[in-house]
């Protein structure tokens, strides 16, 4: 099938598109770009959709980014007619752009993030931006053929009378964070831990830093690497002050990040007490499997579906639960390698692009 990956998304920024484009084409389908990356941050795009106040600001950017999508869409008419749209992460704009631009073809759109519910997520109140959101929402699921998204729970939010076009696709993890685990070298001294992210409520990054403090007070070496910053980052910075063997990278690039994690024994998940984080299974759970780590997340629904026996979990929002397990994982490093030989194995066989895109070849197939 002739498959267009269309928009203004950013691969390096919001990997899940190129999961989706590598294991398309491992499927045989053929995969072509037309791609604008918008060129702001994960930060600058949800403020954007949490609060539509912003929109302005970032309007002629988007202008441009379609004026240039417009004038190369002519390179795909008449015999390269793409056969499918796959409109990428945050994409809830650029798929009524594709709808206008192909109207003969299926058009896919990856919902990873529903705009109200990211909104309440950070703290957003119930009210005319929240009842503006969903009405963005409801657009851009009525210009799409195809709603992928990435858990049952999302599933669920998506309104019944689309419910018959929806497609559950794993998150998944790009190619270079499996390459990064083989070349990996075992870290040594105290177990080393790392935590990357937006620092937001769904990722509960207060809790990590209380079971970092915790672990101090107990006497139990550990050395952690942060990377990252955004709502939650200075609360934490107060709570892990003046602690040892941590170190806080507020930005890494995408390209070494891999690397970075693969080089720790643990990567920890999230840990969010918000309706948001009971229904997601977050990037760095697939990305810290691939990359051979052990895996330490919250115990959710989603997670515990998807992660099996493969994880330790813990209560979400609980920093004593969390630091007793870490505890245990300092003091037995056959436990740790055990996790991330399972980690390893199950991600090899579930979250690499081709395992995670069946459900979505399958359906493009109907």
């Amino acid at each position: 099938m002739r498959i267009l990956a269309f928009g203004t998304y950013d691969a390096a920024k919001h990997p899940r598109v190129q999961v989706l484009i590598d294991g398309l084409r491992r499927h045989g389908h053929d995969v072509r770009e037309l791609n604008r990356p918008l060129g702001l941050s994960t930060a600058d795009k949800v403020e954007a959709l949490r609060d539509p106040l912003t929109l302005p600001r970032h309007a002629l950017r988007l202008a441009r980014r379609w004026v240039s999508l417009v004038a190369g869409a002519p390179r795909y008419t008449g015999p390269n007619r793409p056969q499918a749209v796959l409109v990428g992460y945050l994409g809830h704009f650029d798929v009524l752009l594709a709808r206008l631009l192909f109207p003969g073809s299926t058009i896919v759109l990856d919902h990873l993030i529903f705009a109200a519910d990211t909104a309440r997520d950070r703290g957003t109140p119930d009210g005319l931006r929240t009842r503006l959101l969903a009405a963005l929402d409801a657009l851009a699921l009525r210009a799409a053929d195809v709603v992928v998204v990435d858990t049952d729970e999302h599933r669920g939010l998506v309104p019944a009378w689309h419910q018959g076009r929806v497609v559950v696709v794993d998150v998944g993890a790009t190619d270079a964070w499996f390459r990064a685990a083989e070349d990996a070298r075992p870290p040594g001294g105290p177990m080393s831990v790392v935590f990357f992210g937006l620092f937001t409520p769904l990722q509960g990054t207060e809790t990590v830093g209380r079971a970092l403090r915790l672990l101090h007070e107990r006497g139990v070496p550990v050395h952690a690497t942060l990377v990252g910053t955004g709502q939650d980052a200075e609360a934490v910075r107060a709570l892990v002050d003046g602690l040892p063997g941590i170190r806080w990278h507020d930005w890494i690039d995408g390209a070494e990040l891999p690397a970075l994690v693969a080089g720790h024994d643990v990567c920890l998940g999230i840990f969010g007490t918000t309706g948001k984080a009971g229904r997601v299974v977050p990037n760095k759970v697939y990305q810290g499997t691939a990359a051979g780590c052990a895996v330490v997340t919250s115990d959710t629904a989603p997670q515990r579906r998807v992660l099996g026996d493969v994880a330790e979990l813990v209560p979400a929002g609980d920093a004593e639960a969390l630091a007793t397990v870490l505890a245990d994982l300092a003091a037995r490093p056959d436990r740790r390698a055990a996790l991330s030989a399972d980690a390893r194995a199950w991600s090899q066989e579930r979250f690499t692009p081709q395992a995670v895109t069946a459900p979505l070849d399958r359906a493009l197939a109907r």
